[in-house]
C-alpha cells in the first residue's frame, strides 16, 4: 500500500489476491467469485489522473454509494455485498487498516457495455450540443433554454464505454443496437426512475443533481445498478441555495478542478500539473460537504 500523510492512498497493492483490473480511481481484484473495489483517493480530470490525492474522496465515494444502493433498494437489485472489510478474513490486519471504508465486496457481473447518463439540467456536453443543435444525443429539445435550465423531464443519455481516451454520446437507437433492444428499454426505465428518486430526496438535502451516469451488470439472468452510483464523480452536485439558470452552477463535485486546469495554461496533451494546495483542501472539502448534506452523516475515521 502507498499512503501520503496517513491521509491518501494513491496506490493498493495486495500480492496475494488477483488483481483484477485497475482504473482511474478504483483497483479491483478477485475474491473467490467476488470482486474486491478499493476506491483510493486518485482523481482524474479529462480522462488523466493527476498527481495528486484528495483526502477522503475514496471513502466518500465507497459509503456514498452504500447509501443510494440502500435508499433505491426498492427500484433495483446491485451488486454490493459489503462494505465491511473486517468481514472479509482473506484480507491481512495491516491492509483493512487502510482498505476499511473505501472498499466494496461486489458479486462479478457481466458489464453492460453502455453508460447510462440521466440529465434533469442542461449542463455540461450537453449544453454544448444544444447550442449548436437543439439536441441531446439526438433528443430534440425545447427552445430558448439557457445554461443549467431544468428539463421538462429527465432524459437517457447513453454513451460508449471507451477502455481508453473520451466516452462518446450516443442516440438511444445506437445503444440499442450495442445492448439489444430489450436490455436498452431496462436500462432506460431503470436510470431514469433511480435519478428521479434520488435527485427528488437531494432536493430535500439542499442539493440538486443535475445529471449522473449509472453502470449495468447482468447477474444470474437478472440487471443490476453496479460500480460507484450517484457520487461526485459520477454526478453533477449544485447548491440548491445558490441555483440560477442562464450560468454554470458552483457544484460539490470535481468541476472545481476541472475549472482550475481550465485556467493553469495546460494543454492536455502532456503530463498534467500538481493541483496546488488549496485546491486539493477546497475540493476535499466538496465532496465531505455533500456527504453531509445527503446522509446527514460524518465520513468515519
Amino acid at each position: 500500500m502507498t499512503a501520503i500523510n496517513d491521509t491518501v492512498l494513491l496506490e493498493t497493492d495486495i500480492p496475494y489476491l488477483k488483481r483484477h483490473s485497475k482504473g482511474k480511481v478504483r483497483d479491483i481484484f478477485e475474491i473467490d467469485d467476488n470482486l474486491l473495489i478499493v476506491a483510493t483517493d486518485r482523481i482524474s480530470a479529462f480522462d488523466v489522473v493527476l498527481p495528486n490525492g484528495i483526502p477522503h474522496k475514496g471513502k466518500v465515494l465507497t459509503l456514498m454509494s452504500k447509501f443510494w444502493f440502500k435508499l433505491t433498494g426498492d427500484l433495483t437489485e446491485n451488486h454490493l455485498i459489503t462494505t465491511s472489510i473486517d468481514g472479509i478474513d482473506k484480507i491481512t490486519k495491516e491492509d483493512r487498516n487502510l482498505l476499511r471504508g473505501r472498499s466494496m465486496l461486489v458479486k462479478k457481473v457481466d458489464v453492460v457495455p453502455v453508460e447510462c447518463i440521466v440529465r434533469g439540467y442542461l449542463a455540461g456536453s450537453g449544453w454544448k450540443e444544444y447550442k449548436e443543435q437543439g439536441t441531446i444525443c439526438k433528443i430534440r429539445l425545447p427552445d430558448n433554454l439557457k445554461e443549467s435550465d431544468k428539463l421538462p423531464e429527465p432524459i437517457f443519455t447513453p454513451s460508449t464505454k471507451a477502455t481508453s481516451g473520451h466516452d462518446e454520446n450516443i442516440s438511444f437507437e445506437e445503444a440499442a443496437k450495442i445492448t439489444g433492444r430489450k436490455l436498452a428499454e431496462e436500462i432506460r426505465q431503470k436510470s431514469i426512475a433511480i435519478y428521479k428518486k434520488a435527485s427528488e430526496y437531494a432536493l430535500t438535502k439542499g442539493i440538486i443533481i443535475s445529471d449522473t451516469k449509472f453502470e449495468w451488470g447482468r447477474y444470474e439472468d437478472k440487471t443490476i445498478l453496479i460500480d460507484e452510483v450517484l457520487t461526485p464523480d459520477s454526478s453533477r452536485f449544485w447548491p440548491l441555495e445558490s441555483y440560477s439558470p442562464g450560468k454554470s452552477q458552483p457544484s460539490f463535485d470535481k468541476q472545481f478542478v476541472r475549472d482550475y486546469l481550465e485556467n493553469s495554461g495546460w494543454d492536455k496533451q502532456s503530463s498534467p500539473p500538481s493541483l496546488p494546495e488549496d485546491v486539493i483542501r477546497t475540493t476535499s472539502e466538496k465532496y465531505l460537504e455533500a456527504y453531509v448534506k445527503l446522509t446527514g452523516e460524518e465520513i468515519p475515521e
